[in-house]
């Protein structure tokens, strides 16, 4: 595993990652444009989930917030794959990134075993209400542990 970091680390866009002001600045804003949209989908699907706002329909609903939050999520990858360029071994040697990497994966289980299952149309509403009780506290610990990343080494 420390031979890929390092490998990782050597490449021409790891190299640019960690010299390019404005390259990482760039990179940084569109992780955070890319959380923005997912955790703002994310949040009022959830809420609607939870019994917020029943008169929204879900099914309409569901296909706006997740499309907008499967498109901030792949944002926010991409754009976080290229920061863990800048510093590959360091990152990977923080538990509180190991601990956000699992959030997000925990998360984006739990998004897909409603939706390949029954589906929230066809989901009972205790099931709606455990998988958006679920969800939002994953992805708002996965933000908090991201956050911390800054400023906890």
């Amino acid at each position: 595993m420390e031979e890929l970091l390092t490998r990782l680390a050597e490449t021409s866009l790891a190299q640019w990652m960690r010299l390019s002001r404005w390259g990482y600045a760039i990179v940084n804003t569109l992780h955070v444009v890319g959380i923005s949209l997912l955790i703002g989908a994310i949040t009022a699907l959830d809420l609607r989930l939870l019994g917020w706002r029943r008169e929204l329909p879900l099914a309409a609903l569901g296909r706006l917030l997740q499309a907008v939050a499967i498109g901030g999520l792949l944002l926010a990858i991409t754009m976080g794959g290229l920061l863990f360029l800048a510093d590959p071994a360091g990152y990977a040697a923080m538990t509180l990134f190991q601990l956000k990497l699992g959030l997000i994966g925990l998360a984006v289980v739990n998004a897909m075993l409603i939706n390949l299952g029954p589906g929230l149309a066809n989901s009972s509403p205790r099931r709606l209400r455990i998988t958006g009780a679920l969800s939002l506290a994953l992805w708002l610990c996965a933000l908090a542990a991201g956050r911390f990343l800054a400023f906890v080494g």
